[in-house]
């Protein structure tokens, strides 16, 4: 049975986002290692030995067609370093999340994330025709909140009371979008910090 987005794989410079399989194990386990990025406490990064259960479990939700996981592939070591996902896909308003998203511990702050993000939204708004792509996060992830509006998303606000994280804490869910009629400056923004020099 297929499923609205198809399979995809989006090469850049940087990175591959390619369809996530069991095959990408072994990397991902050493992914959630560097960093011990589990430990915080406002994410939901797997523990290394949670990985394949993880990937299963991603697997199961792009069979039932809610989600499409893909591996980061880091181009100049050929290894998997993060995951990444089209997920709360809703098919017949062309509406997705790019949401569930993460990297071991060396690769931040380099461009991959800039330029997977990139390669994700140009697919989104220029072949899928979406009229919208979501992201959400903690609201308590200030990380992760600036790596979204660095991205040029927009707050459209904050669900309150939103989920039950694994240690029993409530999370506030911080929801940004970009809409397809914001793509093209944003484009041009994402291309030129890609292109930039860098200190």
């Amino acid at each position: 049975m297929s499923h609205w987005p198809e399979d995809f794989t989006v090469t850049g410079d940087h990175v591959i986002a390619e369809p996530l399989t069991i095959a990408h194990e072994a990397d991902l386990v050493e992914a959630a290692a560097d960093g011990e990025l589990y430990r915080l406490w406002y994410t939901m990064i797997p523990k290394p030995e949670d990985v394949g259960a993880e990937i299963k479990r991603r697997l199961g939700l792009r069979e039932a067609g809610s989600m499409l996981p893909f591996a980061i592939i880091d181009k100049a070591s050929g290894c998997a370093v993060g995951m990444t996902t089209f997920m709360n896909i809703d098919a017949i308003n062309k509406r997705i999340e790019i949401g569930s998203t993460w990297y071991r511990k060396s690769v931040q702050r380099t461009p991959l994330n800039t330029e997977c993000k990139l390669l994700l939204l140009q697919h989104a708004f220029e072949e899928l025709g979406c009229i919208s792509v979501e992201f959400r996060t903690h609201f308590m992830n200030t990380q992760s909140r600036s790596a979204i509006e660095r991205l040029g998303a927009k707050l459209d606000g904050v669900l309150r009371s939103h989920m039950v994280m694994s240690d029993g804490s409530v999370r506030d869910t911080a929801c940004y979008s970009i809409i397809a009629s914001e793509w093209r400056a944003v484009k041009s923004h994402l291309t030129w910090k890609l292109e930039k020099p860098r200190d």
